[in-house]
């Protein structure tokens, strides 16, 4: 029998993956990128999520929509993983459109994807409130309640829109076990049912143009050699499986949830380039190893504007961590790295990396994966030469203090990974790509 050559995948996606706790700049990244690609696709997360991106003299953060919109030949896609708030995304397509982007025809979204209800929202906040001194530190948006009942099989999803009947029956059937919590436990007003459905009804006549099978397109588009970027939201180190849990987020950034909340298929990623702040953030409660309680880290939050661009909270702020970075590189199968934030750095006369940590009196180099023992080391840095200088005007390597090409030389070898992408500044065109 004759053998039969069938042709195998091209490996044309790529996937952005936040390394550390999230608000590495990855909004920046696949704006820049995005011109490069013919589809832009978000897979998990919700609204809590900002990315934030510099163009034109305007600064605009976006929380649903991918951070491809502004490239005009891209199409940007909200994939399955996604949780979708109705009213958020509403307002993020009329800001969009406002600054003078067409939405329609270029924005696709998940007929699978979950909707963030408003009973989803109010439990976030009574949730958190309850917890204490033990909050996670959420954004109230109503992301974890959503997921909650995505996986208890309870959830609303963008599909259900389309089915009048079938909508009146799951919520009435949530409402009726939600309200019993509202009335009996928190002492709140019931939601109406009738008027909730009368709302998602407008709703979905404002979205009916956008909503597609996306898994399906995704894999006829990647199939017929179209190039797509798969975004994430929040960082490795949040990963619901993965992260410093229980201070961790509801879903999945890492890599392998790029596939599961696009719906494409694995052996069409070719490339994952992971996104590495300079130093080190995080925001809400959590381990955090190499913070600063100091001046210096009250000056990296002043110099880097770190603020919650969703909820305008105080980041927590350190120095970057290599024990972290190479578990999160591991753990994402990280081909390239994008340095981001590094012009922050400009000003400090040394700059610190953590290289080990103490724990118990002895050295260890691998991240522990428990929180409780995660809260207990301590940080081992090296101390590397400042730069002084702005790397503001340089677009190539060789541009770069010598210094500062140092310090990416000194990461690249530490993590054996090739730093390919180097932010020297907020703007779009700021960029060092090698």
């Amino acid at each position: 029998m004759e053998s039969k050559t069938f042709t195998k995948p091209a490996r044309n996606a790529t996937v952005i993956v936040g390394t550390q706790f999230g608000d590495e700049g990855k909004g920046k990244l696949v704006d820049y990128l995005s011109e490069k690609y013919d589809i832009v696709v978000r897979y998990q997360g919700g609204a809590n999520a900002g990315h934030t991106i510099c163009f034109d003299n305007k600064s605009v953060v976006l929380h649903l929509i991918p951070s491809g919109i502004f490239n005009e030949g891209c199409v940007c896609v909200i994939g399955n993983g996604v949780v979708i708030d109705p009213v958020a995304l509403l307002a993020e397509i009329k800001k969009v459109e406002e600054l003078g982007y067409d939405v329609k025809g270029r924005l696709f979204i998940s007929h699978n994807a979950h909707l963030i209800m408003p009973y989803h929202k109010r439990l976030d906040s009574l949730h958190e409130d309850a917890q204490g001194d033990q909050k996670i530190g959420t954004t109230g948006r109503g992301i974890g309640p959503s997921y909650e009942d995505k996986f208890a099989r309870k959830g609303i999803r963008v599909v259900d829109l389309l089915n009048p009947h079938v909508l009146q029956e799951k919520l009435r059937e949530n409402l009726a076990a939600k309200n019993k919590l509202f009335r009996s436990i928190y002492e709140k007003e019931e939601f109406d049912v009738e008027e909730m459905v009368r709302e998602h009804f407008e709703f979905d006549k404002i979205i009916d143009p956008y909503i597609t099978n996306t898994q399906l397109y995704l894999n006829r588009q990647l199939k017929a050699g179209k190039t797509v970027l798969l975004e994430g939201a929040q960082g490795c180190l949040l990963d619901v499986d993965h992260g410093t849990y229980p201070y961790v987020t509801s879903s999945n950034p890492t890599s392998g949830g790029a596939c599961t909340g696009s719906g494409i298929a694995p052996n069409y990623v070719g490339k994952v380039i992971g996104v590495v702040k300079a130093y080190m953030t995080r925001v809400g409660n959590g381990a955090f190893p190499s913070e600063l309680f100091d001046e210096t880290g009250e000056r990296l939050g002043r110099i880097g504007h770190e603020f919650g661009a969703t909820t305008g909270r105080k980041r927590r702020c350190g120095w970057i961590d290599l024990v972290a970075l190479r578990y999160s590189l591991t753990l994402n199968g990280v081909t390239e790295i994008a340095l981001t934030k590094l012009d922050v750095l400009d000003t400090f006369e040394e700059v610190n990396v953590c290289t080990a940590y103490m724990l118990d009196g002895r050295e260890i180099n691998d991240f522990p994966t428990d929180h409780e023992t995660l809260s207990r080391v301590k940080p081992v840095y090296k101390t590397l030469k400042g730069w002084l200088s702005s790397n503001a005007h340089a677009r190539t390597f060789e541009e770069m203090h010598q210094d500062a090409r140092n310090y990416v030389s000194f990461l690249e070898d530490a993590l054996e990974v090739p730093v390919t992408f180097v932010s020297v500044g907020p703007g779009r065109e700021e960029t060092v790509f090698r």
